[in-house]
C-alpha cells in the first residue's frame, strides 16, 4: 500500500489516527511521533518523504501535536541536524537569520502602524488620539505568533489594519468580554457585527472632528492603556 503525506487528527483509538474524511486508519508499525518543538528537524522530516501532521482542533484554533513518521527516518535526520548543529557555522547562520527576521518585523510592525492611522484618518484635532490608538492595536497585533488577523497573508495591509481596529475596539470600547452570549449557531457573529457597526459610527464621529463626550470610551480606553 502506497502511504500518502496526510494532515490527520487524533483518535480515541490506540495506534489509529482520523484522517480528512473521518475515517480512522492504522499508523504504520515501523512509525513514530515526532513531538512539536523542534521546527528544524519537523520541516527535514516532511521534506524528506511521506508523514502524518496531527493536528487538533479546540475551538477556532488548531494545534499541533506531532509528526508520524518511519522511526529509523526521525532518529537518522535527528543525529544528522545534531551533528550540523556542533558547527559554530550552523550558530551564526542562526543568528544571520534570527536578525533578519527581527529587522523584517520592526519593518511590518511600522508599516502596519501607519496603515492603522491611515485607515483611522481622523479630523486634524484627534491627530495625537489617533497615533496612540495605531501604536497600540500595532504592539497587541502585529507579535509573531500572535494569532491576529494582522498576521495573515490573505488579505491586504489595509483589510488587515481595519479588522484589526474594529477587534481592538471590540475589547476595549465595548462589554463583549463580559457579555453572556447564548451558545446559539450565528448568535456571536450577530453580537459582533452589531458592535462593529457601532464602533465604526464612533470612529466616524472622530473622522468628523465631531466633539466627543468626557466619558467616551475610546478616549476612556486609551488614557488607561
Amino acid at each position: 500500500m502506497t502511504i500518502e503525506t496526510l494532515d490527520v487528527s487524533p483518535s480515541s483509538k490506540p495506534g489509529h489516527v482520523v484522517n480528512a474524511t473521518g475515517e480512522t486508519i492504522k499508523i504504520p508499525e515501523s512509525w513514530a511521533l515526532l513531538q512539536p518543538g523542534d521546527a528544524a528537524l519537523s520541516r527535514r522530516i516532511k521534506n524528506d518523504g511521506p508523514t502524518w501532521t496531527v493536528k487538533e482542533k479546540k475551538g477556532r484554533r488548531v494545534f499541533s501535536r506531532g509528526i508520524w513518521a518511519p522511526a529509523d527516518r526521525i532518529a537518522a535526520l535527528r543525529a544528522e541536524l545534531n551533528q550540523e548543529r556542533l558547527d559554530p557555522s550552523y550558530q551564526k547562520k542562526l543568528d544571520a537569520g534570527r536578525k533578519r527576521r527581527e529587522k523584517q518585523q520592526l519593518a511590518y510592525a511600522a508599516d502596519f502602524e501607519n496603515a492603522v492611522r491611515d485607515y483611522l484618518a481622523f479630523a486634524p484635532a484627534f491627530t495625537t488620539l489617533a497615533s496612540d490608538m495605531a501604536r497600540q492595536i500595532a504592539e497587541h497585533a502585529t507579535p509573531v505568533g500572535s494569532g491576529t488577523v494582522a498576521r495573515t497573508q490573505r488579505i491586504s495591509i489595509e483589510q488587515r489594519a481595519e479588522a484589526a481596529t474594529i477587534a481592538w475596539m471590540r475589547h476595549q470600547t465595548t462589554a463583549y468580554d463580559d457579555m453572556k452570549i447564548p451558545r446559539v449557531k450565528g448568535q456571536r457573529r450577530e453580537v459582533r457585527s452589531q458592535l462593529a457597526k457601532r464602533s465604526r459610527q464612533l470612529l466616524n464621529d472622530y473622522r468628523n472632528g465631531n466633539e466627543t463626550p468626557q466619558n467616551c470610551p475610546l478616549a476612556v480606553a486609551l488614557q488607561t492603556d
